[in-house]
């Protein structure tokens, strides 16, 4: 006789499945106290773990009021980068310290443990995330909203945190728009400047090459008339003039022939030339001088006038002399003027393009500084793209941690689960004897079925009636 209870290696493990109610009835202290056990823990774990309060409040991302054709954005729209960069500052160690000082945070941890890693704690207390919206929109940085959470203790010290972060995040928010917005408008200034500067420097080249160098920059290329015949001869006239006034002192008598001379190659000359030719012009003075030496011929000598006519004469000489030496100066001048024409004009042409390329760019900066000057505008009147306050931090009524139902909940599934697989672990290790069918797989003949009747005091229960015995042989 072999009792059901005997371990025997080599059956299969389709049994199990047939025989589970009775596995299941027979390891039931096994399943019951683990799921005691368990749940016991759980809900020791879900009393003695630390009550925590979360406060919460929202942050909405408004866009700037005036288009962007009129004032951009001082920051280009990286809304999402901006917010990335307040975090890190308002979650940095001074910030943290201060909050943590004025609200009196973590008393018991300041006591024992070092300030690194109390702030690591409350970094990790702190939740900030940024909500997005993809509904209409093909925009790469589409945040919306920011919300943020601080878990504490204490639910009225959580929400002054909370206040603290809400105000940071703000002061931040405007403090950055409007350093950009001035930074820009700086060096947008500063730009303008060093143009206009650069401008009026090569605006004054300009006008230097072009008064030194008028002729040439003229795009005159004939040769430049010369006319000294004309002072020449109104040097040799006056040399003759004087040659006569000086014979004529000399033959008084010859006075009157000489006038009457002089007045008939007037007459020739007048028939000839115009009034201001040389010619005319050297007779007329002569004539004028015989008749002045005419006139004066009361006098015993005459020779005073005379003397003050050649005089005269003479200084005109050298008045004429002066006149063709500058007109030889400028037209040697000239002349070298229209040698270097081609060099002139190339410098003059790149200082233009120069001074183009100057304006231009002046246009430009203009135009982006007068953009800067509306965005840093709107961003000290509150009008650019901002976060604005549209839930303030709340006194949380309920903790957030613990979940007490849901640790026990929990609990009473895990005991049950881990209760059901050690049952079954143990089921597997000792293996006894269920059905003839284990002792079939044995290769072994089954003799008949005997009920184990070894409890005859006990009332029999739905185990003895499934306990039995097999006789084999």
């Amino acid at each position: 006789m072999i009792e059901a209870q005997d371990h025997q290696q080599g059956a299969g493990f389709g049994w199990v499945i047939n025989h589970l109610p009775t596995i299941l009835w027979q390891r039931k202290l096994y399943i019951i106290v683990t799921f005691l056990l368990i749940l016991v823990a759980a809900t020791i774990a879900a009393f003695a773990l630390p009550t925590l309060y979360r406060s919460t409040a929202t942050l909405l991302v408004e866009q700037q009021d005036l288009p962007q054709s009129v004032a951009q954005d001082p920051d280009g729209g990286a809304i999402g980068e901006r917010i990335a960069k307040i975090r890190e500052q308002v979650l940095s160690r001074g910030d943290l310290i201060t909050l943590i000082e004025q609200n009196d945070l973590y008393p018991d941890e300041r006591r024992t443990k070092p300030m690194s890693e109390i702030i690591e704690k409350m970094r990790k207390a702190t939740m900030v995330g940024a909500l997005s919206s993809d509904i209409g929109t093909s925009a790469t940085n589409n945040v919306i909203a920011l919300n943020m959470s601080f878990d504490y203790p204490d639910p009225a010290k959580a929400r002054d945190v909370m206040q603290g972060y809400v105000s940071s995040f703000l002061r931040h928010d405007s403090d950055d728009l409007e350093a950009q917005a001035s930074l820009a408008v700086r060096f947008l200034q500063v730009q303008s400047t060093k143009l206009q500067g650069q401008l009026r420097t090569i605006e004054s080249q300009i006008t230097v090459l072009k008064a030194r160098n008028g002729a040439a920059l003229s795009g005159s290329t004939s040769s430049p008339f010369l006319d000294l015949g004309s002072y020449s001869a109104q040097i040799v006239a006056l040399e003759s003039q004087n040659r006569e006034l000086l014979r004529e002192a000399n033959k008084p008598a010859q006075r009157d022939s000489s006038i009457g001379a002089v007045e008939a190659a007037l007459a020739a000359a007048q028939s000839q030339y115009s009034d201001r030719h040389p010619d005319v012009v050297a007779l007329r003075e002569r004539l004028a001088a015989l008749r002045r030496a005419g006139a004066g011929a009361v006098d015993s000598s005459g020779s005073a006038a005379i003397m003050e006519q050649i005089r005269e004469n003479n200084a005109a000489i050298a008045s004429l002399r002066a006149q063709r030496s500058g007109a030889m100066a400028s037209a040697n001048a000239a002349m070298s003027g229209q040698a270097r024409a081609p060099a002139i004009l190339e410098e003059a042409s790149q200082l233009e393009n120069r001074a183009s390329a100057l304006r231009e760019q002046l246009k430009t900066v203009s135009d982006d500084l007068l953009k800067a000057q509306n965005s840093s505008r709107m961003a000290n009147e509150q009008r650019a793209a901002r976060l604005s306050l549209v839930e303030p931090p709340d006194l949380p009524d309920q903790p957030q941690w613990p979940n007490r139902p849901l640790i026990i909940g929990g609990g009473a599934l895990f005991g049950l689960a881990l209760g059901f697989l050690l049952a079954m672990i143990v089921e597997l290790v000792a293996r006894p004897l269920r059905s003839p069918a284990q002792i079939e797989a044995m290769r072994l003949p089954v003799l008949g079925i005997v009920p184990d009747f070894r409890v005859k005091t006990k009332r029999r229960t739905w185990r003895d009636w499934t306990r039995r015995e097999v006789k084999v042989g």
